[in-house]
């Protein structure tokens, strides 16, 4: 990805008026996705990983890499990666795994402050950030994860404590997914002096009301890719029934986006 598509990416963040990113699980929902018109996208770990019949946290360095490398030579619109926590605990195992995304030609990507053995201590935290920062040499947007809200710890002056180290450090965006109330996730926003994402949620603020908040970003995780799976699911139920069956409208919906996101194409798609 070129510094100018990097600089597109980056200008895209904007308080209060924020960059709705979905966030695709392969070639194909990408394409769908930029088709829709959305301005930029992100990949889902979770959602990559159920994609190869796998659960969060089982994909490799390599395999997240090259999948977002196939997600960026699909699509015209800037890429960000969900890089889970860098994919080591060290600092330069971190910046190792930036080096990979910016072959991988991505405009951003994300570092989680947390693992399977749970969240890093404050000072090694930063410094995760500092060598992926560095790493980027400001060619990618590099968005620091405060992983507080998903692993059961809801003191929000810790996680702006840890945000405001990770600025510190170099990150270009902030991120604490599962925050779900509104004047949270504002007071979060007044105490950063860099663009916040925002997880969209099912008992959480919607859009609109993220946007008053003054968030710059928002993203869905992997939700479109097992909204996608449970629609795959309910029309198999279906189909082991005599009927009617609901799935025949959606899959017709799904052959005219088909038709129009994917190249060389046409006809009937059977």
């Amino acid at each position: 990805m070129s510094a100018s598509s990097k600089e597109e990416f980056a200008s895209l963040h904007r308080s209060g008026s924020p960059l709705v990113m979905p966030n695709p699980w392969d070639i194909g929902s990408a394409r769908v996705l930029a088709a829709l018109g959305y301005q930029a996208l992100a990949t889902t770990s979770s959602g990559f990983a159920a994609s190869i019949g796998r659960l969060d946290g089982s994909v490799t360095r390599d395999e997240a890499l090259s999948h977002a490398a196939a997600i960026v030579a699909a699509v015209d619109v800037p890429v960000s990666a969900d890089l889970e926590n860098g994919f080591g605990h060290e600092p330069d195992e971190v910046a190792a795994t930036v080096a990979g995304a910016l072959a991988a030609g991505l405009a951003g990507c994300s570092i989680e402050d947390s693992s399977g053995e749970g969240i890093y201590d404050p000072a090694l935290a930063a410094e995760r950030v500092a060598a992926a920062a560095a790493a980027a040499a400001g060619r990618l947007v590099l968005t620091a994860r405060a992983e507080n809200h998903l692993h059961g710890r809801a003191e929000l002056s810790d996680t702006i404590a840890r945000l405001q180290r990770y600025q510190q450090a170099g990150a270009d965006v902030l991120y604490a997914p599962g925050l779900v109330d509104a004047q949270d996730i504002a007071t979060l926003v007044r105490e950063l002096d860099r663009p916040v994402n925002a997880l969209l949620l099912r008992d959480g603020p919607s859009v609109s009301e993220l946007a008053s908040a003054g968030v710059s970003r928002i993203s869905i995780g992997g939700t479109f890719a097992f909204a996608a799976l449970g629609a795959l699911a309910q029309a198999a139920r279906d189909l082991q029934g005599e009927g009617p069956y609901s799935f025949w409208e959606l899959a017709g919906q799904g052959r005219e986006i088909a038709r129009g996101a994917f190249p060389g194409t046409s006809g009937e798609i059977s």
